[in-house]
């Protein structure tokens, strides 16, 4: 029987150590991970600026953080899904109707 990997948590990069087990292997780095979530920052940035780029909406939108990631290593859920499509995988909430089998 071949041995189970097991990456230990390391800081605050949960994301990164649960994709990396699910996985069974070091699939997924800090750096990868930071660029899906930028990525997703400029997906996001760019339907914002569908509604103009001087409304008022959007202005507040460019002066928040992002929600994809932060300076302790938070990766938002859309980064693991995300990274998880690389490999075919799709992320299935547990309790949405796909997940509960309704």
């Amino acid at each position: 029987m071949e041995s189970i990997f097991h990456e230990k948590q390391e800081g605050s990069l949960c994301a990164q150590h649960c994709l990396n087990n699910l996985l069974q292997g070091e699939y997924f780095s800090p750096v990868e991970l930071s660029s899906i979530a930028h990525q997703l920052d400029e997906e996001e940035r760019m339907r914002m600026a569908e509604g103009g780029v001087t409304s008022e909406d959007y202005r507040t939108f460019l002066q928040q953080p992002s929600g994809n990631i932060d300076h302790s290593g938070f990766f938002s859920i859309q980064v693991i899904s995300n990274a998880l499509k690389v490999w075919g995988l799709e992320l299935i909430l547990f309790n949405s109707p796909e997940g509960t089998g309704q």
